[in-house]
């Protein structure tokens, strides 16, 4: 079983964390890892740095060309993850554009991640269907899982399909904007987690965008497993550095 499916299956409520491969500094992304799994994170979302990231708000997009101006790129994110399995238990996904993978070639992308101990991927600019007719072979064949967005914008016959085809978690959008804090969900974004719920997919939703305190993951997670903090993590990370990061995990979990 993979390791997000496994995770999956544990009896509470899911964090996972976001965060830009080479933010701050371009060898700070193992010690990050690291210390986010010894605070208790369920998953872990690395960022592949991405020249226009069209999905993400403004300190993602900062975090993003800063690690670029780093020196940041892929190979170099392979390189400094090759050994993380021998520390590292949790589920890691990369999330990233779908254009530095066709770069890389799609095959040896995925044959690469399998080797070093990626679990899934997130990449918004690749389509359902695009994924299923001409990719979803290729992924499974080297046991990476694809997670697919929705918004409330999203069809139920678009998520039933987008579900039909998932094999982990449903990333579910909170709102129609780009990644970003905020000080808390409304009505309609509750109504939105539970139309969702009530849809009782096969695959469980872990809700991103919006979510920054332990306030918001709360709400967050009222309908779904779990939530996704990243931009308010690479504030913190931004203001506090690493070493202060079990910090910003304790305020949300305890």
């Amino acid at each position: 079983m993979n390791r997000i499916q496994a995770k999956l299956n544990e009896d509470k409520k899911l964090l996972s964390i976001y965060f830009s491969a080479g933010y701050p500094a371009l060898n700070d992304t193992v010690e990050i890892i690291k210390k986010l799994e010894n605070s208790g994170v369920d998953m872990i979302e690395i960022g592949l740095p991405f020249s226009d990231p069209l999905a993400d708000g403004p300190t993602i997009q900062e975090s993003s060309t800063q690690a670029l101006k780093n020196g940041m790129h892929t190979e170099l994110i392979f390189e400094q993850l090759k050994d993380i399995r021998k520390s590292v238990s949790i589920p890691l996904i990369l999330m990233g554009y779908f254009n530095p993978m066709l770069q890389y070639g799609v095959e040896a992308f995925c044959r690469k991640c399998k080797e070093i101990g990626i679990d899934g991927f997130i990449i918004p600019d690749l389509p359902a269907d695009v994924y299923h007719e001409q990719y979803k072979v290729i992924f499974e064949k080297y046991e990476l899982l694809n997670i697919f967005l929705i918004t409330p914008q999203t069809s139920d016959e678009r998520i039933r399909y987008i579900d039909s085809i998932s094999e982990g978690f449903i990333y579910m959008v909170s709102s129609a904007s780009t990644t970003g804090a905020q000080s808390g969900f409304g009505d309609v974004q509750q109504n939105y987690f539970k139309r969702i719920s009530d849809l009782n997919l096969k695959n469980p939703q872990i809700v991103g965008f919006g979510i920054s305190n332990k306030e918001t993951f709360l709400q967050a997670t009222t309908y779904a497993k779990g939530a996704i903090i990243g931009s308010a993590f690479i504030k913190h990370l931004t203001h506090r550095g690493v070493e202060h990061i079990d910090e910003f995990i304790d305020d949300i979990l305890k």
